[in-house]
């Protein structure tokens, strides 16, 4: 029931010719406390400090190159005791706030919109609000197209009958072929009515 390291292991070793070894080896042997699993437990403990210390490695270099990429995409302005740059040259070109103070840079949010020239690709300057409402009047245009209108009786019976007939003929579902006919003739008289219903608007 034990793990079995309460006795000490013994290997006996057969050879063709005699071997005997010097007293110093068998001492040097019986005194070391080193055994297999202690040697399996001390690299198996160096490989985990290893791995461990290759990870933090890595998670700081991660966190440093996330602090970098952050920095350069605040537009807060330095606090006051940072130094800020005095010149233009000074300044990363790349960060959203050098973009952000360029002479270059115009804000599309305040002005109305203008209609796009033929062969131009539309602005792409809308704000934030601008861009929402434009979603919030599409949500409300899809939802009233969801309503959908009730089935025709008709057409629902023919349904059935198909979905009866499969049922029945499971082996041969190709006796239902009249049933099949008869759906497709109530869902054209439907589609029908429905397309002269939306060309009468």
């Amino acid at each position: 029931m034990g793990s079995g390291s309460s006795k000490p292991e013994q290997h006996v070793f057969t050879a063709d010719a005699p071997v005997s070894f010097s007293q110093s080896v068998l001492d040097s042997l019986q005194r070391n406390p080193e055994t297999d699993s202690t040697r399996a437990q001390q690299t198996e403990l160096k490989v985990q400090s290893r791995v461990n210390s290759e990870l933090a490695r890595i998670r700081d270099a991660q966190a440093k190159q996330l602090a970098v990429l952050t920095a350069s995409l605040t537009t807060n302005p330095p606090s006051a005791d940072a130094p800020a740059p005095t010149t233009p040259s000074q300044r990363d070109p790349n960060t959203l706030a050098a973009h952000l103070s360029s002479p270059f840079y115009q804000d599309h949010s305040a002005a109305k919109p203008v209609a796009p020239v033929a062969g131009t690709p539309a602005d792409s300057g809308r704000s934030h609000d601008s861009v929402e409402k434009e979603i919030m009047d599409l949500r409300q245009k899809l939802e009233a197209r969801k309503k959908v209108e009730k089935t025709s009786p008709e057409v629902e019976k023919a349904k059935e009958s198909v979905v009866q007939c499969l049922r029945a003929h499971d082996r041969r579902p190709l006796d239902c072929w009249q049933e099949v006919e008869q759906f497709k003739v109530e869902v054209g008289k439907l589609e029908k009515r429905f397309v002269e219903k939306v060309g009468g608007r």
